[in-house]
């Protein structure tokens, strides 16, 4: 009878079965073969003033992107939500399908000047300027006593 059950998988033949897995996490994982194409793609540059950070973050709205930087490392966090209904003329549903995913990212970047870091996304590209600290402040470390 065990035989008879393991020789019969039907189920697994039925197409909503089939890739399930990667449907629900499409939109955040890597693709097979090693591909990261899917992650919060980088560009860093860096010149005597600045870092500049550019993540691309396609379909994320701001309220859903965590900017955070402490102890010389820039941490970005992007959320993801997506629901899609499919129904007939007559309003029947035929399929409901959502995707929820988290992503993050770490950057060490050292000697920036906290205060002054904005960012802003523009076109489903979040740039990130990190004004590096100025001579001055780097190595000022006097505490004054009252």
């Amino acid at each position: 009878m065990a035989n008879d059950l393991m020789r019969r998988n039907d189920w697994l033949d039925d197409p909503f079965f089939n890739d399930l897995g990667r449907h629900i996490f499409d939109s955040f994982t890597p693709s097979r073969g090693g591909d990261s194409s899917r992650l919060l793609k980088t560009d860093i540059q860096e010149n005597d003033k600045s870092y500049v950070v550019k993540v691309d973050v396609p379909g994320i709205e701001k309220p859903n992107i965590n900017l955070s930087y402490d102890h010389g490392i820039l941490s970005v966090a992007v959320k993801h939500e997506e629901q899609a209904d499919h129904s007939d003329n007559e309003g029947n549903m035929l399929m409901s399908e959502r995707s929820y995913g988290r992503m993050s990212r770490s950057y060490r970047l050292p000697n920036v000047d906290e205060g002054k870091i904005s960012a802003k996304v523009t076109d489903g590209v979040l740039t990130i300027d990190l004004p590096k600290l100025t001579g001055d402040q780097e190595g000022n470390h006097q505490i004054t006593i009252d």
